[in-house]
């Protein structure tokens, strides 16, 4: 049974989104969902709904913002193709991720450190001297 030219309460839209309805009314606050027809004061969607919250949560799986989500989905031209305004956001995030990974491998690195430490004090551990030292370096330094 197909679900085209049905019409949804928030409650139904919810459950098929697995999302609270309030997080519905949320993404309608912000621009990420359009405003949507009233009956009798009740929100009411139809199937094309599910598909534009599909994309906020792919795009949330992407590390994309509420505002980039809302700028992919509201800030291109009507004429702009999907994967054109896609292009456009990733590439603008990439470098962001790729700091975020290099963070990352120096905390699991700094942990992996402190697993081998078998200091008797904190004042002797080397691997604290090591990142106060390191902490000395010009702010420039990254983390290796």
């Amino acid at each position: 049974m197909s679900d085209e030219g049905k019409i949804w309460s928030i409650g139904e839209v919810a459950r098929r989104a697995r999302l609270n309805p309030s997080a519905i009314r949320y993404y309608e606050r912000i621009d990420l969902l359009p405003d949507t027809e009233r009956v009798g004061g009740q929100r009411r969607y139809d199937e094309s709904v599910l598909i534009r919250l599909a994309v906020i949560e792919l795009a949330q799986r992407a590390g994309f913002t509420l505002a980039e989500t809302r700028t992919l989905l509201n800030g291109f031209s009507e004429k702009a193709a999907p994967s054109a305004r896609w292009r456009s956001l990733a590439h603008r995030k990439l470098p962001e991720v790729e700091a975020l990974i290099a963070r990352a491998s120096g905390m699991k690195r700094l942990l992996e450190e402190g697993l081998e430490c078998e200091c008797l004090s904190l004042e002797e551990c080397e691997l604290l001297l090591a990142a106060d030292a390191h902490a000395e370096e010009p702010t420039s330094a990254v983390v290796r």
